[in-house]
């Protein structure tokens, strides 16, 4: 009698992949970049519950888009493509020599998924919350990355909020794409709270070439932020992360405030580097090739932790404030910065403490 194996009489079938990595896995192509694939990505919400780790209070985020063509560094978000992939099969597949490594830091800037159905989605979610909670736009991926040039996804979720009224909205973008939608922005501005953070690490573009490899030059950058206020938009300049040894000296931040106030900032704002383990291959390879006196202190500051310490980061703190003092430069969370008032001259709103605390949580 011939030998019968378990293995034939109950196959074990491979594991169908659920949730978002369902979704990465049947997403549609949807472009070709240079060295980079886009796909349609099919999502049940574009509105997501924040709560941070560093302290960022934020109410509600929202990512147009997942990955980004940038490049940063420093980038502590290539984590979200882990989600991406199914779990580990059973059994193997003739397929999964070929599989995309979601797990790998660099696809996250070689695929990137467009959420679709984004605005129709955010017309219902703004029903479910309370108006008066933060909204950020562009926590994880920059919003105004190249492909937004032509997908236009957040252009058509700014649409919704230039006819929604007493939302608090925030967005974070080293993209001089976002002049392109000054016009909704200031109708945004108008029945809303509106807040616009250009991440500008450093004046030097050769160094910001390196760092971010695929963003817009430094002068651009400051360029967007002059042309968002000569537009009466509350925008600032956020100098984040701040680089152990390479940009957190005072004649570094004083460059960058000077240069701030120069194109009329609202408010300049930065903060020491931190490095989850997705971001450590590749900034501390940029350390070794570009900086390798570095690479004893980096090793030494983030044994055991991805943060900061207290000491380091109440230091950068005073040497900010001092900065901003020295310029004329409102703080980022302050209050003033997020009243709609800010410049009208009107009477300011009566607050109450619960609504001032939460003013001042926006990116703080």
């Amino acid at each position: 009698m011939a030998k019968t194996t378990s293995t034939s009489l109950f196959p074990i079938l491979p594991q169908t992949p659920v949730g978002i990595a369902r979704m990465a896995a049947e997403a549609e192509h949807a472009d070709d970049g240079h060295l980079i694939e886009f796909k349609k990505l099919k999502v049940r919400s574009i509105l997501n519950k924040s709560v941070s780790k560093r302290q960022l209070s934020l109410a509600y985020s929202i990512n147009p888009y997942r990955g980004c063509e940038f490049g940063c560094k420093y980038c502590y978000a290539r984590y979200t493509h882990e989600f991406m992939a199914p779990k580990a099969q059973l059994a193997p597949r003739e397929d999964e020599l070929t599989a995309v490594d979601f797990r790998d830091p660099l696809v996250f800037e070689r695929m990137i998924f467009l959420k679709q159905n984004a605005a129709w989605l955010l017309e219902q979610e703004l029903k479910k919350i309370d108006p008066r909670d933060e909204v950020a736009l562009g926590t994880a991926t920059d919003p105004y990355q190249p492909i937004e040039r032509r997908a236009k996804i957040t252009r058509s979720l700014l649409e919704v909020f230039a006819r929604k009224e007493g939302y608090r909205l925030g967005i974070v973008t080293k993209s001089r794409l976002i002049e392109r939608d000054i016009d909704l922005l200031v109708e945004v501005a108008r029945r809303n709270t509106l807040v616009v953070h250009v991440t500008i690490t450093t004046p030097d573009a050769a160094l910001a070439r390196l760092l971010e490899p695929r963003a817009p030059r430094p002068d651009l950058r400051f360029q967007a932020v002059k042309r968002l206020r000569e537009a009466g938009i509350v925008a600032g300049v956020f100098g984040s992360p701040l680089l152990p040894g390479i940009t957190d000296n005072e004649e570094a931040l004083d460059g960058m405030a000077r240069r701030s106030a120069a194109v009329g900032a609202s408010f300049f704002a930065a903060h020491p580097l931190f490095l989850k383990p997705c971001s450590r291959p590749t900034y501390l390879s940029f350390v070794r090739e570009h900086f390798p006196a570095l690479q004893a202190d980096y090793a030494k500051r983030f044994a055991t932790t991805d943060f900061a310490g207290r000491e380091y980061r109440e230091r950068l703190a005073k040497m900010v404030d001092r900065a901003c003092r020295r310029y004329g430069l409102g703080k980022r969370s302050s209050d003033a910065l997020l009243t709609r008032n800010e410049e009208g001259g009107g009477k300011r709103p009566t607050q109450s403490a619960g609504t001032k605390a939460r003013q001042q949580r926006l990116f703080a």
